[in-house]
């Protein structure tokens, strides 16, 4: 007999299936045992008048007649007939799986990560996160996008080189790519035009906050023949509009298991766009203070303005001074056709257009403290013809952590990397 997921034996009624997962759960009421099985689509309750004396996390193939019982999870229970062990779990796990994350911290669920992840809440995050990397990937194919892959190991900083994870290399120092900037640029003018790329990057910042990792997934896009930021603003609003309708639709359990609500789809076109400067005077006016820079409380301030303002808890900003930017920033005299999307209180985006002319790049590096001879052969993409272009780059545990109103992006971080933490 073919093995059948939990959630398809849910909709049948009284055949025999066979099933294969987890034991999540044991009940035993007096001669009467409750099993709840776990597989990839769910649960489904299998019943025994007889002993059962496997461990939770056990995995097992069993095998009933499908009964219809209001009183189960889903409506239907199997009538154990037989089963099969496939890995018997030893006793005291770690970390318990079948309970509410939310009784345990932070640092223990990382600290048994590999088996905190099997609890089905936590497991949720990474469904989302899973649906937010492939939304992205089709709606930018669907925009004429060409989907690349770049090396993550680098001979110099790709902002700079501040920042930088060194590593030896046959000898020669070299570096963990902080992120896949030069190589998107040199393929915008190779002819591809639009390319995206979904890989890791790496920045060696010496934070303990929520919001930062050392280690991250960077949904890049790239895009030539644009004129300002403007464009990349458009599109990433569609591309929001879309992620939403699509999670939407998919993930609406996952969603329910962490009370969790999204944006109307619809409402992602009154996104607002505001300057750097009518930023700051918004956070002003919002909290009586004089405004340096927009730093995390500015950015919840913002967010909530947006959301009373337009309905959605999202706002671009705009026209960043030059010396916050890096040095490829194409400029307007002391500010930049630059910006960030903020979500929820949080920056999610940077982006922006970029210096396309070799002269007007050569110019800008002395003011970043830079010298041409750095760059390498990066400058052959300006010396010989690159059309005028910019992009963006999301950071997917930052989205998946506000989608889902987490507190820390580590918990929307299959296995974080930070100052401390370099295992599992």
């Amino acid at each position: 007999m073919e093995r059948i997921l939990c959630a398809e034996a849910l909709k049948r009624s009284g055949i025999t299936v066979e099933v294969a997962g987890w034991v999540h759960r044991v009940r035993n009421l007096g001669g009467i045992v409750f099993i709840i099985l776990r597989d990839r689509s769910g649960f489904i309750q299998l019943v025994r008048d007889s002993e059962f004396n496997l461990n939770l996390e056990s995995v097992i193939r069993a095998r009933g007649k499908l009964s219809d019982n209001a009183k189960a999870p889903g409506g239907r229970e199997i009538l154990l007939q037989e089963y099969e062990v496939l890995s018997e779990a030893e006793q005291n796990l770690p970390i318990a799986v079948n309970q509410d994350p939310e009784v345990l911290g932070l640092e223990t669920i990382l600290d048994n990560r590999m088996i905190s992840v099997r609890n089905p809440k936590l497991l949720s995050i990474f469904r989302v996160q899973a649906t937010c990397i492939r939304a992205f990937g089709d709606f930018f194919r669907g925009e004429d996008f060409t989907e690349i892959k770049s090396s993550k190991i680098i001979g110099g900083g790709s902002e700079g080189g501040t920042n930088l994870f060194s590593m030896d290399y046959f000898g020669r120092t070299a570096y963990l790519a902080q992120s896949p900037q030069l190589y998107k640029q040199t393929m915008v003018a190779s002819g591809l035009e639009r390319v995206f790329e979904i890989g890791h990057a790496y920045r060696a910042e010496k934070h303990e906050t929520p919001r930062h990792i050392n280690e991250y997934v960077s949904l890049d896009v790239e895009m030539g023949f644009i004129d300002s930021e403007k464009p990349l603003m458009e599109i990433e609003r569609d591309f929001m509009a879309y992620l939403f309708e699509v999670i939407a639709r998919e993930n609406q359990s996952d969603l329910s298991a962490w009370n969790a609500t999204l944006p109307n789809p619809d409402s992602c076109a009154k996104i607002p766009i505001i300057t750097y400067e009518e930023a700051k005077g918004i956070v002003k006016k919002g909290s009586g203070t004089r405004v340096i820079d927009i730093n995390p409380e500015a950015e919840r301030i913002l967010c909530d303005w947006a959301d009373r303002e337009m309905g959605i808890p999202m706002i671009f900003i705009n026209e960043f001074p030059r010396r916050k930017r890096p040095f490829y920033t194409y400029p307007i005299g002391q500010k930049t056709m630059s910006f960030d999307l903020l979500f929820r209180g949080l920056e999610i985006t940077t982006g922006g257009r970029r210096i396309n002319d070799y002269s007007m790049l050569k110019e800008a590096l002395p003011k970043f403290g830079m010298v041409e001879s750095e760059l390498g052969s990066y400058v052959d993409i300006f010396r010989y013809g690159c059309p005028p272009h910019g992009g963006f780059a999301i950071g997917l545990e930052r989205i998946t952590q506000k989608i889902l109103s987490l507190a820390n992006v580590k918990e929307a971080t299959l296995f974080p990397r930070d100052r401390k933490r370099i295992s599992p």
